[in-house]
């Protein structure tokens, strides 16, 4: 299953006994006493799949085809996909490794399934009625043809037993860093210049030291604000190196084994084989894409750095000339140069942004823009923190689909930021979508920055539960990978929109304002620093192409040689890919997505550039890109929306802004190698 980053300012938790009636579609999400009844409900399960499995092979492929194979889908991902959450997000250690045993197991039944020579003989001979259907059918041929149902004997064992081995891993690469747990001891002078609040309650060694996680409430301000270098240096290696050597290992077998799984089909490299069912197409278009980024960024890359050495030695007092700027310190200098240059102080906005009411403020502009509402309602979930809310027409008050919100760190849950699509929605049966948001936030209230990430993330949540597609096989985010960030990513500029952020005083009128110059200057002073940010991005993409790309590599030294070559340089014994999971799972050979789907964002933004939250193009947004889901091209789709092709001008006038330069030619000179040609 793909994955797609309070009280003491007044907030405060709902009581459950004020909120709505327990009014959800759709099932309720399954609670299990123990490991043993997980393991009891994955046996459950899997016989049920494999009974109806049974059933469609007596299915005769005539028009009721598509809907039985969309049930068997459905049923399988009602039975699966809460399993897969779990795995991620259950506080306790035990649940978690019964859920991990358990998608082993889903794993092994979806690459048995890819390769039922019946079943695929049935797509076969399918005779699609519209463009709906067809595109359903061609979606099930690529799956089983991914597979290997159409290679000889050997080749398709091979082919599972690469499937499920890649499947074993790539866990194992998560829950090494899931359960990693790193704390590091620190004094409370080599905190100076980090919120008193970010450490004062976190626990002590027996030195007394304060001991401080990876969590992003924690390892953000200290990377941000920490006056010592050092301290920010220990933090920044600490979060380089989560995984260990053991994910490195790991990984490496990971690229070696999915070269290996696209030579079985006759690809030169794992590339050429993912991205032939993308946007992009191949490698070589992904490569040129690429490259335009690079030539719109390099310069302001080496001028972001240089202006960051520069207030380094500034601060410090040190000659220019021997003041080196290193990764450990642009967080910090960037944050400080906000604040000298344009007052922005990126802690000073919690203070406007208590946890509970940006929740609900978020939940706000999808009420005014796409026309949906989110009423909490109580319900017995894997933590406390972690709460359910019916998702409804406002005008027809319809019920639509369900969302689970876990918002808080805690030991052993997933320490990023991402939505889980438990469940997607189908039109032909009244199914309704039910989605998992799981990020990471501060209770004492959110940075601009964090915001920013909960409404991307919500930005799923809405691909996903306002999808009203004919099956659930197509819904939300079941389109071209490349294609699945670009309505989350859209929605992100919402944060820094004056009129949009008067709505907090709907959901939290007690609190406070944010003064409108604030974000006036923090709109400026989000354009610092956009070429270095882009050009790691563009570094991390580049490096995922080039590790599964037809010659063999070794991870860690691929990285060493690209990191290297950047201006920052690699910092020697640093192992970011032991913590790359997006690369170890589902985002291989596709984080260049991101990029990609960025251009596609910005595009879609012209379209509100009037009124961010105007109903009316919501409602033409949600119409003609939300529910669509997958079951048309996204080029389709954007074409509807947009009344044009969708092409890259947006995005690299926007990488120029504030650089002193214009992005004239630049989306003509790469229309061939951006989502737009």
């Amino acid at each position: 299953m793909r994955a797609f980053t309070c009280c003491a300012l007044g907030g405060a938790l709902i009581s459950l006994s004020a909120l709505a009636a327990p009014e959800l579609p759709g099932p309720a999400f399954p609670r299990y006493a123990d490991a043993a009844a997980l393991n009891a409900a994955c046996d459950s399960g899997l016989a049920g799949a494999n009974a109806r499995v049974e059933t469609l092979e007596n299915h005769a492929p005539d028009r009721g085809w598509l809907a039985a194979w969309d049930d068997l889908d459905g049923y399988i991902e009602d039975a699966s996909g809460p399993v897969y959450l779990l795995e991620n997000v259950h506080p306790d250690q035990a649940m978690r490794d019964a859920a991990q045993a358990c998608t082993l197991r889903w794993a092994d039944f979806g690459s048995t399934l890819g390769q039922n020579e019946s079943l695929y003989r049935a797509a076969r001979a399918l005779q699609p009625a519209g463009d709906i259907d067809r595109e359903l059918a061609k979606k099930i041929l690529e799956k089983f043809e991914d597979a290997g149902v159409g290679l000889p004997p050997d080749g398709r064992a091979r082919a599972k037993a690469l499937n499920d081995r890649i499947a074993d891993l790539a866990q194992r690469f998560a829950k090494n860093i899931r359960d990693a747990d790193v704390k590091l001891a620190f004094r409370t002078d080599e905190l100076a210049g980090v919120p008193d609040a970010v450490w004062k309650t976190l626990p002590r060694d027996a030195e007394g030291r304060v001991l401080l996680g990876m969590d992003y409430p924690t390892y953000g301000p200290v990377v941000q604000l920490a006056e010592s270098e050092m301290t920010r240096k220990r933090m920044w290696r600490a979060k380089q190196d989560e995984g260990g050597v053991a994910n490195l290992k790991l990984l490496d077998e990971i690229a070696r084994l999915r070269r290996d799984y696209a030579a079985l089909f006759s690809f030169d490299s794992f590339d050429a084989f993912q991205l032939r069912r993308t946007m992009v197409e191949t490698p070589a278009n992904a490569d040129r894409f690429l490259a335009s980024v690079k030539d719109a960024v390099v310069e302001r890359e080496k001028r972001d750095i240089e202006e960051l050495r520069r207030a380094k030695a500034a601060h410090l007092a040190t000659p220019l000339r021997r003041t080196l700027l290193h990764h450990w310190d642009v967080a910090f200098y960037t944050e400080r140069l906000r604040r000298e240059r344009y007052a922005v102080d990126q802690e000073a906005f919690r203070a406007y942004f208590p946890p509970e009411e940006s929740l609900e403020f978020v939940m706000k502009i999808a009420e005014k823009m796409l026309g949906v509402k989110h009423t909490r309602v109580s319900a017995q979930l894997w933590s406390p923190d972690v709460r359910a809310y019916a998702v409804s027409d406002t005008k027809t008050g319809a019920l639509m689909a369900t969302l689970y919100v876990d918002l808080y760190p805690r030991e052993g849950k997933y320490n990023h930021a991402a939505v889980w699509p438990i469940r997607g929605g189908a039109t032909r049966n009244g199914r309704a979508p039910q989605s998992a948001l799981v990020v990471n936030m501060d209770r004492k209230g959110l940075t601009l920055d964090e915001l920013e990430t909960l409404l991307h993330e919500m930005g799923h949540a809405l691909h996903n539960d306002l999808s009203a597609t004919r099956y659930s096989s197509q819904a939300g985010i079941n389109v071209k990978a490349d294609f699945g960030e670009a309505p989350s990513q859209m929605l992100e500029d919402w944060v820094y929109d004056k009129r949009v952020l008067k709505l907090f005083a709907e959901v939290c009128p007690r609190c406070q304002p944010v003064p409108d110059e604030l974000i006036d200057k923090a709109r400026v002073a989000r354009d610092y620093g956009k070429g270095l940010r882009t050009a790691r991005q563009l570094l991390y993409a580049s490096y995922d192409l080039a590790l599964y790309a037809a010659d063999p590599v070794e991870p860690m030294a691929l990285w060493a040689r690209m990191e290297g070559q950047t201006p920052l340089g690699y910092v020697p014994g640093t192992m970011f890919p032991a913590g790359f999971e997006h690369i170890a799972s589902n985002y291989a050979a596709g984080y260049y997505g991101y990029l990609w789907s960025l251009v596609i964002a910005l595009d879609l933004r012209t379209a509100f550039a009037a009124a961010r939250l105007d109903p009316v193009v919501g409602a033409r947004y949600r119409a003609d890109v939300l529910s669509q889901g997958g079951q048309h091209p996204p080029r389709e789709l954007l074409r509807n929306f947009l009344g044009r092709e969708t092409n890259a001008k947006a995005f690299f006038d926007d990488l120029a802004r504030g650089a002193g330069g214009t992005a004239a030619g630049k989306s003509t000179a790469s229309r061939a190698a951006t989502p737009g040609s």
